[in-house]
C-alpha cells in the first residue's frame, strides 16, 4: 500500500512577500542619512519579523496538511484491524485452555519454590549467626589492639611532655644565669624541640607576663586556691600543652598578687624540672587516651 501524497502548496507568493518586506526594511535603513528614529527602527523590525513569518508559513501549512492526511490513514488502518478481531477472539479461546494447564503447573512450581525458600531461610539464619560470631571476635581483637595503641600513645606523649618540661626548666635556668650565649643556645635548642613536637600535634604554650589569669588555660600549684577575677600572671612555672588543638595540660603559673591565691614554693621555679606529680597532671582529654 503506497503512502498518500499530500497537497503541494506553492511557496513563491510567500517568498515574494518575504523579499518585499526585507527590501522595505533595507530601504528604510539605507535612506536614513542621520541617526535612525524610533519609528524607522520599529518599522524595519516589523518588516523583518513579518518576512520571517512569511518564510516559515508555507512549511507550517504543509505540515498541518500532512498531519491530517496521516491521521486519516491511521483511522483507515484501525478500521481494517477491527475486522480481524473475530479471528483474534478464537485464538483467545484456545489460549484460555492452555492457560489453565499453565496455571496448574505454576501452582506446583510455587509449592516447590516455597520449600526452597524455607530451606534458604534456615541456611541464611545459620550463616548470619556465624558471621555475627566472627564479627564479635574480630571486634574484640581490634578493640584490644586499639587499647594497646592508645596506651602506647599516652606513654610516648607523657614522655615527650616530660622531656619538654625539662628543656623548659633548663631554659629558665639559663635565663636566670644571665649568660647571653648560654641563653641563646638553649633558646634555639628549646625552639627546635618544640618544632619537632608540633609535627606530631603537640603544641606547648606559656602564659605571657601581665596576662589575666584564665582558669581554662592556667593552673596554680595549689589547686584549692581561688585566684581573684582580675589576678595577673607573674611567671610561667611549667609549660602548658595542646594536642591537635585540644587542651592537654594547662600552664602552671605564679600570680603577681600574693593575696590573690596561695603562692608556690620559692624554690620551685629554679629547682629544674617540675615534679612528677605536676607533670602528669593532664587534662581529661589526655586521660581518655590512656
Amino acid at each position: 500500500m503506497s503512502d498518500p501524497i499530500g497537497p503541494i502548496l506553492p511557496k513563491w507568493p510567500f517568498y515574494l512577500g518575504d523579499g518585499l518586506l526585507l527590501g522595505t526594511a533595507y530601504f528604510i535603513c539605507s535612506q536614513s542619512k542621520s541617526a535612525i528614529g524610533h519609528w524607522e527602527i520599529c518599522l524595519a523590525v516589523f518588516c523583518v519579523a513579518a518576512g520571517a513569518v512569511l518564510g516559515i508559513a508555507p512549511f507550517l501549512l504543509e505540515y498541518r496538511a500532512n498531519m491530517k492526511l496521516a491521521e486519516a490513514g491511521a483511522l483507515t488502518t484501525v478500521v481494517s484491524q477491527l475486522h480481524d478481531m473475530k479471528g483474534i477472539a478464537g485464538q483467545i479461546s484456545g489460549a484460555t485452555g492452555k492457560w489453565q494447564e499453565a496455571q496448574e503447573q505454576a501452582e506446583k512450581t510455587t509449592i516447590t519454590a516455597r520449600e526452597i525458600t524455607e530451606r534458604m531461610t534456615v541456611e541464611a539464619k545459620a550463616f548470619t549467626e556465624f558471621l555475627q560470631r566472627a564479627n564479635d571476635s574480630e571486634k574484640a581483637t581490634l578493640r584490644l589492639e586499639v587499647d594497646k595503641l592508645r596506651r602506647a600513645e599516652s606513654d610516648w606523649l607523657q614522655v615527650l611532655v616530660r622531656v619538654l618540661d625539662h628543656i623548659f626548666a633548663l631554659n629558665q635556668g639559663a635565663l636566670r644565669s644571665g649568660q647571653p650565649k648560654l641563653i641563646e643556645q638553649l633558646s634555639h635548642f628549646q625552639n627546635a624541640c618544640r618544632d619537632a613536637a608540633r609535627r606530631v600535634g603537640l603544641t606547648p604554650f606559656v602564659a605571657d607576663e601581665a596576662q589575666t589569669f584564665d582558669p581554662q588555660r592556667h593552673q596554680l600549684l595549689d589547686e584549692s586556691a581561688q585566684p581573684a577575677p582580675d589576678a595577673i600572671v607573674a611567671e610561667t612555672i611549667a609549660t602548658g600543652y595542646t594536642i591537635q588543638g585540644k587542651l592537654l595540660r594547662p600552664a602552671l603559673v605564679r600570680l603577681e598578687d600574693p593575696l590573690a591565691a596561695t603562692p608556690p614554693p620559692a624554690a620551685a621555679p629554679a629547682a629544674g624540672p617540675i615534679p612528677d606529680g605536676n607533670q602528669s597532671r593532664l587534662s581529661p582529654e589526655s586521660e581518655k587516651m590512656g
